[in-house]
């Protein structure tokens, strides 16, 4: 797979100092709480611009939602994925076993939590609807289990996800309602990333 140049391609600086600032951040933080409350500032600030996310990473297929790579720190520290819905689609319910940062870049979102009753899992609270701009977080400590879906039956939405891992590459579970677990590595949709690191356009520019 090939990524394709599109208009986006101008400001994947916007991705780029995020990543930077993601790098820098899990290089000082203390905790875990640290990390979700300061990288929401930074997930913030990059889905609040909708002109930087190449085309090649926005893209539905009708099978299934698609989880496209956009940045994986070289220790495996954290990465950074955008997730393409098309219309109706959904997620079975799942968990991460690491830290994670969902942002809203299009359209919009409803996700439900799940805890365990003893050996069930049973719905954490309503399902709480996430528009565009909205964050939402996840983790070991505050509560790893959800199901999300488009919140659209007729369009397409996208939402930039950073985790505290390589996310393809992690050993983690689905669950039927009932609490029975199956194991499961997502991988990604696809096979080349985004050139961040391309400055030759706007050095010249400048």
């Amino acid at each position: 797979m090939t990524a394709h140049a599109s208009a986006s391609d101008r400001n994947i600086s916007r991705l780029r100092h995020a990543v930077t600032e993601f790098g820098r951040l899990v290089r000082i933080s203390n905790s875990q709480a640290e990390t979700l409350r300061e990288g929401q500032a930074i997930l913030s600030h990059l889905i609040a611009h909708d002109d930087w996310l190449p085309d090649a990473y926005a893209q539905a297929k009708p099978e299934r939602y698609q989880q496209y790579l956009l940045y994986c720190d070289a220790e495996e520290r954290f990465s950074v994925v955008s997730f393409v819905w098309g219309a109706g689609q959904e997620t079975p319910i799942h968990n991460h076993t690491v830290w994670g940062l969902v942002g809203v870049l299009r359209g919009a979102e409803r996700s439900q939590r799940y805890a365990w009753q003893g050996a069930r899992l049973e719905p954490d609270g309503e399902e709480e609807r996430l528009p565009r701009g909205a964050i939402d977080s996840v983790s070991p400590e505050i509560g790893d289990i959800h199901r999300v879906r488009n919140a659209f039956g007729d369009r397409v939405s996208v939402s930039i996800h950073v985790y505290g891992a390589n996310i393809g590459a992690v050993r983690r579970s689905t669950f039927q309602p009932g609490g029975e677990a199956k194991l499961f590595i997502s991988g990604y949709s696809n096979t080349a990333l985004p050139n961040l690191w391309d400055r030759s356009a706007e050095l010249a520019s400048g």
